[in-house]
């Protein structure tokens, strides 16, 4: 049913209204046309099975059909459905003939015969609502052609004299719900008069059309076409370089949408048309070890296919795609990839856009988009009319970029494509060998590619020029050597050595890059020495990641090293007679090389030992600037942890004795050559009372003291850096600041 145009639907709708099985002519009549007009629209539901006619002459239905409409030409149940209803028993039936002046008495079915015959004529029913209240015409009315269902105010069928009161009293209106009343199908044909026919529309409405010069459109068409393989080729590549993430709900982000786009020199609306056509024709798939869309093995096969079978791959995922990737839902785009609920239905309103326009006579192009809708309607009625409206700009829109539609016109491609509605599949298909190999729409495609240009204009400026839409092959060379300038009606790519270089990196040798650009024109002496410039200078610098460096002073040791087997996991190389190189970092390098017995030290960014303490809680590196560093403690300690036993003498000494002696400012003034005599005296007070002081030593390690002794001109002093107390010679401080 879904595949008829609106007058085979509008007959079954007539069939279910008349009742029974009614005769051909009894079904013109309801029509009001004759049943020449009937026949041919009867034979499409016959070749269908969703009718057939009986010996007798009178038309049979399947049962299905009657389930379909609640409501055929607007009109409710019969009227025998109300009365024999449950909710009506024969007490009330009776007060429905006494209210319609029919006699109560017999049985249910006698009763229910006589106020269906009296609510089924017109002549009556207009005698009956002659006397009824002010107001009951029209509320009838609204039921009769706006029904058959309609919401009510409930309170009115309780409260006398209303007309909803009134009507529900003689059968007209029975209200199911509180709020919700309904008028039988007898009683609405009835006041719609015997003049009423049925709906019948043989012919499609008007479409106007204009003119347009054939040979635009076809150019158009020869320029599309092989401009859709090319930019569909470079976006797969790209994905095959940088897998596309997906978001967490699905679909392909703007983001990712508008990167791959740059990337390629798509437009963003061919990007999301691509990537989906692609995923339909199983060229890309989510792989879930990179985390996002690669291409497929399917797509490795694509591109070794000639061109027009490509492109048909391309036109037969699209034709059975259940999305549109260009309609616009409240101004925006859905997400590529994304689901849509709609999306057979969007599959069948691509086909049913394309069928109208199949209609409309080459030359000529529909006038409006709104009359092409309705035209579209009457061909698929069953289709959601406002989503038909929705998705039919955005499917002209891709349609267009396909090759398929120009300057809203069909194509011979998309003409010989809009036949084969009937077998395009759905997008769970994964082949679809009747829109694939079908012959019209292969010749078509064989057409549309076959001014593509594979040969190029070089110019002793270092550009290329085609002529012409590109071939898919030589648009993905050029595209690989040169950057791309301008496309349309001639193409320019220029060359460059960040181009060329660009080439070699990806694996290319110049011989062979010669050679391919040979194939396709005649390259000058400036292109040929670019390439060959480039290329001798490509790789005279390479780059290496490695983990850290090892330095010595002894060549025949770090060849030692080098050749250690416990230290083949380092993967050490030899760089020049004193350098190695190794893959691992430097904290693991240096205890592999511990544990195979050598003795390496750490070194800075500045080439400088680093000092190293070890305290209670693992190790520590001073590093100049007072900065301090965690480090995984080695297997072996160099010094004992400090004793919090002296810590506590210390703090509570009360240093009497050597002020009395006055042996620290002698001795400061003495052995700290390096400091004026203010910071001599702020390191006294360190000595003395314990302040607390920032010291610097004059190979720049800071370090915060307090709580010091002079030993022999040495500071033996609490390091809260180290967690410990340190030896600081007396003549190696540089300077003494107070620390809060």
């Amino acid at each position: 049913m879904r595949g008829l145009p609106l007058p085979p639907l509008e007959l079954l709708q007539a069939c279910l209204v008349i009742g029974g099985k009614p005769t051909e002519d009894e079904l013109a009549r309801f029509l009001g046309v004759s049943t020449s007009e009937v026949i041919p629209w009867l034979d499409r539901l016959y070749d269908c099975a969703l009718a057939w006619p009986g010996q007798d002459g009178r038309i049979h239905l399947a049962e299905a059909v009657a389930r379909w409409w609640t409501a055929p030409c607007g009109l409710g149940e019969p009227l025998s459905t109300y009365l024999d209803s449950w909710m009506l028993n024969t007490e009330g039936l009776r007060r429905i003939c006494r209210a319609l002046g029919l006699p109560p008495q017999g049985g249910k079915r006698q009763m229910v015969a006589r106020a269906t015959a009296l609510l089924g004529d017109p002549e009556r029913l207009t005698d009956l609502v002659s006397g009824a209240p002010d107001g009951t015409v029209g509320v009838l009315d609204d039921f009769a052609w706006d029904g058959p269902v309609r919401s009510v105010d409930g309170n009115r069928f309780l409260n006398a004299g209303t007309p909803e009161q009134w009507a529900a009293d003689r059968g007209l209106l029975f209200r199911t719900q509180w709020d919700v009343a309904e008028m039988p199908r007898e009683v609405a044909l009835a006041l719609r008069g015997p003049e009423y026919h049925g709906p019948f529309t043989p012919y499609p409405p008007d479409l106007a059309t204009i003119a347009v010069d054939r040979d635009a459109v076809d150019y158009a068409m020869c320029l599309a076409a092989p401009h859709v393989l090319d930019r569909a080729t470079a976006l797969l590549e790209n994905t095959d370089k940088t897998p596309l993430p997906l978001l967490k709900n699905g679909g392909v982000g703007v983001r990712e949408v508008r990167r791959v786009a740059k990337e390629t020199g798509c437009s963003e609306e061919e990007t999301r048309l691509l990537l989906e056509v692609a995923a339909v024709a199983r060229l890309v798939a989510l792989d879930e070890s990179v985390g996002g869309l690669v291409p497929t093995d399917r797509f490795d096969t694509w591109r070794l296919e000639d061109a027009p079978a490509r492109l048909r791959t391309l036109l037969a995922a699209w034709w059975r795609m259940e999305r549109s990737s260009l309609r616009r839902v409240d101004g925006r785009y859905p997400a590529v990839l994304g689901d849509d609920p709609s999306g057979e239905t969007i599959a069948r309103i691509r086909w049913a856009v394309l069928g109208a326009l199949t209609e409309v006579p080459d030359g000529y192009a529909f006038a409006t988009l709104q009359e092409l809708v309705q035209s579209v309607h009457w061909r698929a009625p069953l289709l959601d009319r406002e989503l038909l409206a929705e998705c039919a700009p955005g499917i002209l829109e891709e349609a267009r970029l396909l090759g398929l539609a120009a300057h809203d016109s069909l194509t011979d491609l998309g003409r010989a494509l809009g036949a084969l509605g009937q077998v395009a599949g759905n997008e769970n298909d994964d082949t679809v060998p009747e829109v694939e190999y079908d012959p019209v729409l292969a010749e078509r495609s064989t057409r549309a590619l076959a001014s593509a240009q594979r040969t190029a204009l070089f110019g002793a400026d270092l550009t290329a020029v085609v002529t012409g839409p590109p071939a898919a092959e030589l648009a993905s060379l050029l595209d690989r050597v040169a950057e791309r300038e301008s496309k349309g009606a001639a193409s320019v790519w220029r060359f460059s050595p960040a181009s060329v270089r660009r080439a070699l990196d990806a694996g290319a040798g110049a011989d062979a890059l010669l050679d391919q650009l040979a194939q396709v024109g005649t390259l000058p002496q400036p292109l040929i020495y670019l390439i060959r410039d480039v290329a001798r200078r490509h790789g005279e610098v390479t780059v290496t990641t490695v983990g850290c460096i090892i330095q010595g002073s002894d060549p025949a040791l770090l060849a030692e090293i080098a050749g250690h087997r416990r230290l083949a996991k380092l993967g050490l190389r030899l760089l020049a007679s004193s350098v190695l190189a190794s893959a691992a970092p430097a904290d693991r390098t240096l205890a592999a090389l511990r544990e195979a017995g050598y003795a390496p030290v750490p070194v800075n960014d500045t080439g400088e030992i680093e000092i190293r303490r070890e305290p209670q809680s693992g190790r520590l590196i001073l590093l100049p600037g007072g900065r301090v560093a965690e480090l995984d403690p080695l297997p072996l300690l160099t010094e004992p942890p400090p004793d919090p036993h002296e810590h506590a003498k210390r703090l509570i000494t009360t240093r009497e004795e050597a002020k009395q002696n006055g042996q620290t400012w002698a001795l400061i003034g003495r052995m700290a050559t390096r400091l004026p005599t203010a910071e001599q005296s702020l390191l006294g007070f360190v000595v003395d009372r314990g302040v607390r002081a920032l010291i610097t030593l004059s190979d720049g390690v800071t370090a915060t003291v307090s709580h010091g002794e002079l030993h022999s001109g040495v500071l033996d002093a609490w390091c809260e850096e180290a967690g410990d107390y340190l030896e600081f010679p007396l003549n190696e401080i540089a300077s003494v600041t107070a620390s809060g």
